[in-house]
C-alpha cells in the first residue's frame, strides 16, 4: 500500500466512522482550507456518562511529512478492531493486551486529527514533493516568486508570536517574518490560518483535552514543552508572558532567561515521553530520545507550546500537555520502512495513552 493521498485520508477518517459507529464519533472542522477542503476529525472511545479525559493526536502538519497521516490512521484502526474483537495489539516485540486496550478505551477518550493540512499535502504529492507551507496565497504581496505561497502552520500558534521582541537577536529561533521563507514563515498574525483555527475549534470543542501530540518527520525524539528556552522551575516570574524578558529568551547555556515549568509537570511530561520511547523500542530495538523542544531547536508560534501555555494565558483553561513526536530519518521512507516506522510509532503511542492518568 502506498502514502494515501489526501481524498485516501478523508476515506480512511469517514469509513472508521462508519465501521465502529459505537466506539467513534466523526467530527466535521468548521473552516475549509483555501482551496476548499473539508477536513475530519475523529473520538474515538467508549461511550460514559460523564465527558472523560481526552489525549488529542494531530498529524499532517507539515506538507511534505507524508507518513504522519498514516500512523494517526493505522493506530486508530488498530484501536478500534481490537476493541471490538476483543483482543490484544501486537506490534513486534511490543504488544498489549485486550485488557490493556479495553482499560484505555474506557478511561480515555482519543481524539484524532490525521490531516491538519490538505492543501499542502495535496501540492506535495503532485508538485512539489518537499513542500511544507499550507496553499494560502494571501500574503505573497503580488510576488510571482512560488516560495511565498504558504503559512508554516507550525509557527502560527500564539505563542511568543512577536519573535522578534520575544527573542535575544542572537537565538536564531527557526521562524520567520518572510512570507517568502519557503520553510518557517509565521503568517501575518497568530492564528491568521483556517489550519490552525481547526485544531483551535478542536481544542474547544474537547475541553477536557489533557495531553495533546502533533505527529512530524524526522529526528527519532519525541519533544515536551518548552521549545523557546531551556526549562526551569525555581521562578515563576521568569515566563513567556513577561515583557520584562523580552529580547532575552532563546540562548542556550545562559543566565538571563530559562522559561518556567512547574516541576510536576515537567515530571510528568519527562514520564510519557519515556513510556513512548519504551513502547516504540521494544518493537525492533529503536531508541528514540525524549527531550525538550528547545533542545532540538529554538522556536515560536509551535503547536505543543501554544496548548500548554493557555492555562497560564487564562486560568479557565485546563491544563494541557504538549508533546511533539519526530519520527524516522527522511520525510518520505520507501513504504516497506514506513510501515514499519508505523508499527513503532503506534506502539510507543499507545504505551503513551496507557501511562496518562
Amino acid at each position: 500500500m502506498p502514502y494515501l493521498n489526501v481524498t485516501e485520508v478523508e476515506s480512511a477518517v469517514t469509513s472508521l466512522a462508519t465501521a465502529y459507529p459505537d466506539l467513534t464519533q466523526l467530527i466535521a472542522l468548521p473552516n475549509e482550507s483555501f482551496e476548499g477542503r473539508t477536513a475530519h476529525a475523529l473520538q474515538i472511545g467508549v461511550p460514559a456518562a460523564l465527558p472523560k479525559p481526552c489525549v488529542m493526536m494531530i498529524g499532517g502538519v507539515h506538507a511534505r511529512e507524508w507518513g504522519s497521516c498514516e500512523i494517526l490512521i493505522h493506530l486508530a484502526a488498530d484501536l478500534l478492531e481490537a476493541q471490538r474483537d476483543g483482543t490484544g495489539l501486537g506490534y513486534g516485540g511490543t504488544s498489549f493486551t485486550a485488557g490493556q486496550v479495553s482499560d484505555l478505551l474506557h478511561r480515555i477518550d482519543l481524539v484524532i486529527y490525521p490531516l491538519v493540512n490538505p492543501d499542502g499535502r495535496h501540492y506535495s504529492q503532485t508538485v512539489r514533493p518537499m513542500w511544507r507551507k499550507n496553499r494560502n496565497p494571501s500574503y505573497t504581496g503580488g510576488s510571482q516568486n512560488p516560495d511565498c505561497v504558504g503559512v508554516d502552520l507550525n509557527r502560527n500558534y500564539d505563542f511568543l508570536f512577536d519573535f522578534v521582541t520575544a527573542f535575544d537577536p542572537a537565538a536564531g529561533p527557526r521562524v520567520s517574518n518572510d512570507p517568502c521563507d519557503v520553510q518557517v514563515y509565521a503568517g501575518p498574525s497568530a492564528a491568521s490560518e483556517a489550519e490552525t483555527q481547526n485544531v483551535l475549534a478542536l481544542l474547544d470543542q474537547f475541553p477536557q483535552t489533557a495531553w495533546f501530540v502533533d505527529v512530524h518527520s524526522y529526528s527519532q525524539d519525541i519533544l515536551y514543552n518548552w521549545g523557546d528556552d531551556e526549562n526551569q522551575s525555581d521562578n515563576p516570574d521568569m515566563n513567556f508572558r513577561n515583557s520584562d524578558f523580552d529580547g532575552k529568551r532563546g540562548r542556550p547555556n545562559d543566565l538571563a532567561y530559562a522559561e518556567y515549568i512547574p516541576r510536576e509537570d515537567e515530571n510528568a511530561e519527562q514520564e510519557l515521553a519515556e513510556a513512548f520511547c519504551q513502547g516504540l523500542k521494544g518493537v525492533r530495538g529503536l531508541a528514540y530520545k525524549p527531550i525538550t523542544g528547545f533542545h532540538l531547536y529554538p522556536t515560536s508560534g509551535t503547536s505543543d507550546d501554544y496548548v500548554y501555555s493557555r492555562h497560564f494565558a487564562d486560568p479557565d483553561q485546563g491544563k494541557v500537555l504538549g508533546f511533539t513526536v519526530e519520527w524516522g530519518t527522511e520525510f518520505h521512507p520507501r513504504w516497506a520502512e514506513m510501515e514499519q516506522i508505523i508499527r513503532d510509532v503506534d506502539a510507543g503511542l499507545v504505551q503513551f495513552c496507557l501511562a496518562t492518568t
